[in-house]
């Protein structure tokens, strides 16, 4: 996997992931502890507002911004995206008052929904090899999943040394080296074709996602991603206290332990995909981890309701969900980049960034509503109904795909660009 390093423009680009991912984990944490410094025992409000900024903005700035820098040097439109993060993050250093971040939030999310769809689009131009494009979207997901395991450790360890506040200028740094990564990348791809209206740009990605049978299976597939981020994420630290695995006063260890089990499961998963896809499709092994989902989550509600739900198992179905969401999510990009031609890429990554955020506006809201009303093990069951059906839905709605077989033996199109 570590080979495809060798492609300098790549290695440069991956710096700047590297580097922007330790930046928003960073901030991430940053955010929580100034939220308490400025509300105190009403932060958990200020989160969940700025958290619902931040999906927002994903939906709704995304497909906008691919329109409006449609045929602008990909490298231009990166690089002044984390320009933007760098002023945004660094001016946080000052924040007081919770609007401050909610408009910081807002700003530093809607650079980032520029930033992510534009990279993803670049990457199959700079790697034209499908086995290399593969090995970069394991290192990608790789890169992700230990930024979440990793980043609240720093920030722990910068606490240690530094305000709070301070965090934010940390940040800055993570994208002002992002910037710098991106300039030494050399990369003179252009973010799409510009040639139409921009009404019809604006919508050109939804339109080709819902015209090819096996993007609808990647925009619906996600809705089973959401499932998963949403029990990690929202109900796992209930659950725990729940089922006596955790301290109500200080669940922070058995949560630790729980959400290393999840990153370990992506992990794994990410480290194998590379061999698994010489043997698999795509889409099969998506739909594998999709349909391993739905079982996990009614297993974690059937325990916990029946209450043999102890910290190991939460630990083992943990990690099952972890590689799952991974077997799911890594191969995908795969599928954009031999369905979609490369002038359409930047259209096709932004609508999909879009919409997948938008199924997180579903199932966090179940997660918290409905384990709120009746408990966890409820909430996990709801979503994993919400996975089944997801599940049925993007296989029916793939109908009409090419089969895997024809679609891998054609030359993909990036091959097809000037990229050498």
């Amino acid at each position: 996997m570590l080979t495809v390093l060798r492609h300098r423009r790549f290695a440069a680009l991956f710096a700047s992931q590297v580097a922007s991912l330790v930046g928003t984990g960073v901030l991430t944490v940053a955010l929580a502890l100034v939220a308490v410094r400025i509300a105190g025992e009403g932060a958990a409000q200020i989160i969940g507002i700025a958290l619902t900024i931040r999906i927002a903005a994903y939906v709704v700035v995304s497909p906008i911004a691919s329109a409006l820098v449609a045929g602008r040097s990909s490298r231009a439109v990166l690089i002044s995206a984390d320009a933007a993060r760098v002023v945004i993050a660094a001016g946080l250093v000052l924040a007081t008052e919770a609007w401050h971040l909610y408009v910081a939030i807002l700003l530093l999310q809607s650079a980032s929904a520029v930033f992510t769809p534009t990279y993803q689009a670049v990457i199959p131009e700079v790697l034209p090899d499908e086995r290399d494009y593969t090995s970069a979207q394991s290192l990608s997901r790789l890169a992700y999943d230990l930024e979440s395991l990793l980043s609240p450790v720093l920030a722990a360890l910068l606490v240690l040394v530094l305000p709070p506040s301070a965090l934010f200028a940390v940040t800055a740094a993570g994208f002002a080296l992002s910037a710098l990564a991106v300039g030494l990348s050399r990369i003179s791809e252009r973010a799409g074709a510009a040639g139409e209206p921009f009404a019809s740009r604006l919508t050109r990605g939804l339109r080709l996602m819902t015209r090819i049978p096996a993007l609808r299976f990647l925009a619906v597939l996600d809705a089973v991603t959401a499932t998963v981020y949403a029990t990690v994420l929202v109900t796992t630290v209930v659950l725990l206290v729940v089922i006596g695995a955790a301290d109500v006063g200080d669940p922070s260890g058995p949560l630790a332990v729980a959400l290393v089990a999840f990153g370990a499961g992506s992990i794994a998963v990410a480290l194998l995909l590379p061999r698994i896809l010489d043997r698999g499709s795509d889409g099969a092994v998506m739909a594998t981890g999709a349909a391993i989902v739905p079982v996990a989550l009614a297993a974690t509600a059937a325990l916990a309701l029946t209450g043999a739900l102890t910290l190991p198992l939460v630990i083992v179905l943990w990690f099952v969900l972890g590689a799952a969401s991974s077997a799911i999510s890594t191969p995908s990009a795969r599928i954009i980049r031999r369905e979609v031609e490369p002038d359409d890429r930047p259209a096709v990554f932004a609508a999909r960034f879009s919409s997948s955020h938008a199924w997180y506006a579903v199932t966090y809201p179940i997660a918290g509503l409905v384990g709120s009303a009746a408990g966890p093990a409820a909430a996990t069951a709801v979503l994993a109904v919400v996975a089944l059906l997801a599940l049925g839905a993007a296989l029916a709605l793939s109908r009409g795909a090419r089969p895997s077989a024809d679609a891998q033996a054609r030359p993909p199109a990036a091959s097809l660009g000037s990229v050498g």
